[in-house]
């Protein structure tokens, strides 16, 4: 076997760290072999040829079945050689048998990440860090795939995290010409409902002040309520507007639930707050 680090010999032990984390970064292809079939013999070379070529781009991770059999039962390997590709720790695509050079290589190179795609993996790794760099590693690999809806999505999201709130509502325009949203983008679009509704009365503390002047007035409390939400207070957020479903019955308590559901979407439904005030918010309404 090739001394490269980008081939490695696999067992049960290290199944967990070597091929399912590591398919997490990258692609992983689990060539089922052994020593006495002769079609595994001769697709060896060929395969650990490309990991040595590519140099990381894939991890080519062998499994004698003689000495593993359980991992190739996993896998319900039937016949040798057989081949998988891991990616994010699911397999993406398999074949039985020799491949010529040519064919493996074509194999392999559908597994790989696009220049866009590679693009999109370094923006979002700096998406919380440095929005504006991201921004600009998205708007790049938009150019070199500008159908990619997901890619617009991400886009959105960092240009939110800089305030520019017209923009994002232009963008969030665009997508939903398709007739739909995806459920990232309905969260954004949430996020920026509460964010633009919180930027008109001017911030938590103008915002307090008003509600506090005029504690009577419910559309205050949504209003400052709004501006908890989108200073990262959520709770509050929610437990205001909660007061107001239970205290009124009228216009209030249906503005109040609609900004309770518009957090709810920003949080997510795994959130254990979510799961909190739904809760609160079903005993109050029925």
């Amino acid at each position: 076997m090739s001394a490269s680090p980008y081939v490695i010999n696999v067992t049960r032990a290290t199944f967990q760290q070597d091929v399912v984390q590591k398919s997490m970064e990258l692609p992983v292809v689990i060539d089922f072999w052994a020593p006495w079939c002769n079609p595994c013999l001769k697709l060896a070379p060929i395969l650990e040829a490309l990991a040595v070529e590519m140099a990381g781009k894939f991890v080519l991770a062998k499994v004698n079945t003689d000495e593993q059999p359980e991992i190739a039962q996993a896998f319900r390997v039937e016949s040798l050689p057989t081949v998988f590709a891991l990616v994010d720790g699911q397999p993406v695509d398999q074949f039985t048998g020799l491949l010529t050079a040519e064919q493996a290589r074509e194999w392999v190179m559908r597994l790989l990440p696009s220049p866009a795609q590679l693009l999109a993996k370094e923006a979002l790794e700096l998406a919380e860090t440095d929005p504006k760099a991201a921004e600009s590693k998205f708007r790049e690999a938009l150019v070199l795939a500008p159908d990619e809806d997901s890619l617009k999505v991400c886009l959105v999201s960092v240009v939110l995290k800089q305030g520019r709130l017209d923009e994002c509502a232009s963008m969030l325009e665009e997508l939903e010409k398709r007739g739909f949203l995806e459920p990232e983008a309905e969260r954004l679009k949430s996020e920026l409902d509460v964010r633009r509704s919180a930027a008109e009365v001017g911030g938590v503390d103008i915002a307090r002040k008003a509600a506090e002047a005029d504690p009577t007035n419910l559309h205050l409390q949504i209003q400052l309520a709004d501006a908890y939400a989108a200073s990262q207070q959520h709770r509050k957020a929610l437990e205001l507007c909660l007061k107001v479903v239970q205290e009124d019955f009228g216009d209030a308590r249906t503005e109040a639930k609609t900004t309770m559901v518009k957090i709810f979407d920003m949080l997510g439904p795994a959130s254990e707050l979510t799961g909190e005030y739904r809760r609160k918010l079903a005993t109050a309404l029925y």
